[in-house]
């Protein structure tokens, strides 16, 4: 069911629907995305469960801007507009590349409300150096780097995913998406995640020395291979299978948390 829920910039798109038992899940898009991504999980899960995606602001259909300066904390305002706007008291969140991000830094400020993280091609820390080299690069030849950025993810896109990325790449302005890329690069998400104390997992795809698993080898991780960035557009299938497992893994702690993993940093594994 669509709705407008006011975010802190203006109207956020939101896509909720379903019912059962299980904690509702809420899904966060990737950078110059949109809740579409999500359509096969929300199809998945909601015979049995609550499912959510939002479109953050200035993506999709969300009338609230994004503004050049905008930081991965402020995107984590978007989560927390539409988790309050909607009275959900406690969720599952499931993050995609920056909304992986966002979903981290909401957890930040809220983790007693958030039972477990699936973050999906979420990226860890990136050494200022390299950041710093790519932000160059970005900014003396926008276009010829971002059409490499953009096809190094889209490599092994199926043709629906390839369309739908084809189709949302142009709509963000250079400054925006500039400013976008530089907060990711800004954001550690080490710190949260080493505290956090519920059930979290990683889906990885390709293989980059930046990876969060790689930087978290104490969480479990799924690696998906012959796919593009968006695995959960690409191989629905697949992808559902690790979800269905991780939510499965949530509920039961959620029942009896003495099944909690012990362990310090980011908790459970599968």
């Amino acid at each position: 069911m669509g709705a407008e829920i006011t975010g802190p910039t203006g109207r956020l798109h939101v896509d909720d629907g379903g019912e059962g038992g299980g904690l509702p899940v809420v899904f966060v898009h990737a950078f110059a995305g949109s809740l579409v991504h999500w359509a096969d999980q929300l199809a998945h899960l909601r015979p049995g469960r609550r499912a959510i995606a939002f479109d953050l602001r200035g993506h999709g259909r969300s009338e609230a801007v994004v503004g050049a300066d905008d930081t991965i904390e402020d995107l984590a305002g978007d989560v927390a507009a539409v988790v309050d706007g909607l009275g959900l008291d406690r969720i599952v969140l499931v993050g995609h590349s920056i909304g992986g991000a966002a979903a981290v830094a909401y957890a930040g400020e809220h983790a007693e409300r958030i039972a477990g993280m699936l973050l999906v091609g979420t990226p860890g820390r990136v050494p200022l150096q390299q950041a710093d080299q790519i932000m160059s690069a970005m900014t003396s030849d926008y276009d010829t780097t971002m059409t490499g950025y953009w096809d190094r993810l889209l490599a092994d896109a199926n043709p629906h995913t390839k369309a739908q990325i084809e189709s949302e790449m142009g709509r963000m302005s250079q400054d925006v998406a500039l400013g976008l890329i530089k907060a990711t690069f800004a954001y550690d998400p080490l710190p949260t995640l080493q505290d956090y104390g519920g059930e979290v997992m990683t889906v990885t795809v390709g293989d980059s020395p930046y990876d969060l698993h790689k930087q978290l080898p104490d969480v479990a991780d799924e690696h998906v291979d012959g796919t593009s960035h968006w695995v959960q557009m690409d191989k629905p299938e697949a992808f559902d299978r690790i979800l269905d497992a991780f939510l499965a893994r949530v509920d039961e702690v959620e029942a009896d948390p003495r099944r909690r993993a012990v362990g310090t940093g980011a908790g459970g594994s599968l």
